[in-house]
């Protein structure tokens, strides 16, 4: 058996890896068009950042590797120019030296990845603006900030005492996952950051205030965030050829001694054309969960590939590691006779911006409203990382969506500075299973002092949102109904930071003995910080015959929720 897979970095190289494993016998041809095999594009970002020092560290493992510790045909600097899938050649180019070869398969399997979008926007081209996909993409660009402009150059290098340097100014076009990783490692290495992002809110995955939450983290550490705005040119800067200047939409403009483009990318989908291959609606290669694409004989894994929601069934893209290296495994396991399936994807991601880590699995509400689904119920908590009498505790801020007919765990969100990962890691595990939220209360984890609390906010978590179903936590929401009674039942020193006007004060430790000063005819909403305390007075109200909720999250939920 023969098999070529083309792309060498993620999906393919797994395969690859995979497919030796399995079959001793089998020859395998590894083409990667770049030249490296199987980096951590994931990592480029960071070594911009200096936080990755070497280079090499990005390089996960060589061609050389690939052929004297697998036995495989691995070649870089290797493009195709011609498939046909009717007699399963291949024409590959040798980038090189020109050189075009024929390569016959008894399976094919396609992981070109993406190409990064680039619309034609005037001055997009000129030097100076760069995207972050690749290993030398990464290395133009640390070359291009060390060069510096002409008014930079040489600014940081004189002898004797240096008493200024100028500022150097970076504009990331994009709020997505690598446009906020290279602006913070940006930030890192002294430039004045800009972040233009055309949408109303950086890391479209994330719920609005969970957005808002990530561009308050940005600026409050320096770097200057534009929403609502795209970019309508990039132009020269007079006569400092080498400097930029970025306007956007609005008329407004920046200056860029560095523009970074991370605009999002597409599915590369150009041999599947040229093959005949069929796409799906969203733009990549459709396949089944075997990875096969619309001709038996060529597989195809990775970011080119259109996946199923596992949770929707809905098509839809999901350019990360993590899916593309199951894929890749899959169809190295389909290829050799096994019957491996690939599930789908529900989303699950990670980012860490200047120390806070945001986290999420699963759906949003975004897209719950947008489908019209209204069978939910969400819970804003704020659990400690770990107990909180053991040193080093932090707040996380939790959003969990679960089912209101029957308590399925839907979607989570996280946000925090320790313990955030760990937290969405056993939510995504507990959707991915079918979890409800009554599951979460019983789950059995970790506890000890320095790393969590006997309840978990995992646990804590379930319990809050089975207590919301089972009727002992009559929930409401900010903003829902103006016509309703806001009862603050925090202490007075809290008051004095801040407050809702028109709210009735009453501290919790007097509600019982001041019940006559409430109606019992109106709707009474109940707050306190984080819906601890208005959880306490909701029983105290509802076992005395009121009508009362709680507002999910309090005030810390309403610095999230509130209009600025």
């Amino acid at each position: 058996m023969k098999v070529v897979i083309v792309g060498g970095v993620a999906g393919g190289a797994s395969c690859a890896a995979r497919l030796r494993r399995l079959d001793e016998s089998a020859e395998i041809v590894l083409v990667e068009r770049g030249p490296y095999m199987s980096y951590a594009n994931c990592g480029l970002p960071y070594h911009i950042g200096e936080v990755i020092e070497k280079e090499s560290a990005l390089l996960v493992a060589s061609a050389e590797l690939f052929r004297a510790q697998f036995n495989i045909d691995a070649r870089v600097l290797t493009e195709v120019v011609d498939v046909d899938p009717t007699a399963r050649t291949l024409q590959l180019r040798d980038i090189e030296t020109g050189e075009v070869t024929n390569e016959s398969y008894d399976a094919l399997v396609l992981s070109p990845g993406a190409k990064t979008v680039r619309p034609p926007i005037p001055g997009i081209d000129l030097p100076g603006v760069f995207e972050v996909r690749t290993v030398p993409d990464a290395r133009t660009i640390k070359e291009w900030i060390a060069r510096g402009t002409t008014f930079l150059t040489g600014m940081d290098s004189y002898s004797g005492w240096q008493t200024v340097r100028p500022k150097k100014h970076a504009v990331v076009v994009g709020g997505g996952f690598i446009g906020l990783e290279t602006a913070e490692n940006l930030a890192h290495v002294g430039f004045d950051v800009t972040v233009v992002e055309m949408a109303d809110q950086v890391l479209l995955p994330l719920d609005p205030e969970f957005g808002r939450a990530a561009a308050d983290r940005l600026e409050q550490n320096g770097v200057h965030v534009v929403l609502g705005d795209g970019v309508a040119s990039f132009a020269q800067a007079g006569d400092e050829q080498e400097s930029l200047v970025v306007t956007t939409r609005s008329g407004a403009q920046y200056p860029a001694d560095v523009v970074i483009l991370s605009l999002g990318v597409r599915p590369d989908t150009t041999l599947a054309t040229a093959a005949g291959l069929e796409l799906g609606e969203r733009g990549g290669i459709r396949v089944d969960d075997q990875m096969r694409t619309s001709d038996p004989d060529i597989y195809a894994v990775g970011d080119v590939i259109e996946v199923k929601d596992v949770q929707t069934g809905e098509p839809t893209l999901m350019a990360l590691a993590g899916p593309a290296n199951r894929q890749g495994r899959i169809a190295a396991e389909v290829i050799c006779g096994r019957d491996s399936r690939f599930r789908g994807v529900q989303g699950t991601a990670v980012i860490g911006l200047f120390g806070a880590t945001l986290a999420w699995t699963g759906q949003n509400e975004k897209s719950l409203l947008r489908r019209g689904d209204t069978d939910y119920e969400k819970v804003y908590l704020f659990p400690n990382s770990h107990a909180g009498y053991y040193p080093g505790a932090k707040p996380t801020v939790m959003k969990v969506l679960f089912r209101t007919s029957d308590g399925l765990l839907l979607g989570a969100q996280a946000a925090g500075e320790d313990g955030v990962d760990k937290r969405i890691g056993h939510l995504a595990m507990a959707i991915q299973f079918g979890a409800t939220v009554y599951d979460l209360e019983e789950s059995e984890l970790c506890y000890a002092p320095p790393f969590g609390s006997a309840k978990d906010p995992v646990n804590f978590a379930g319990m809050v949102a089975a207590d919301v179903l089972r009727g002992d936590m009559p929930l409401v929401h900010w903003f829902t109904n103006p016509d309703a009674l806001v009862l603050d039942v925090r202490s007075d020193p809290e008051l004095a930071v801040e407050g809702v006007d028109g709210a009735v004060h009453i501290p919790l430790g007097q509600l019982r003995a001041r019940l006559d000063e409430l109606p019992r005819n109106q709707e009474i909403h109940v707050l306190c910080r984080s819906a601890q305390r208005a959880y306490y007075a909701t029983r105290i109200l509802v076992q005395n015959g009121f009508d009362a909720k709680v507002i999910s999250g309090g005030m810390l939920s309403h610095a999230m929720l509130a209009p600025r």
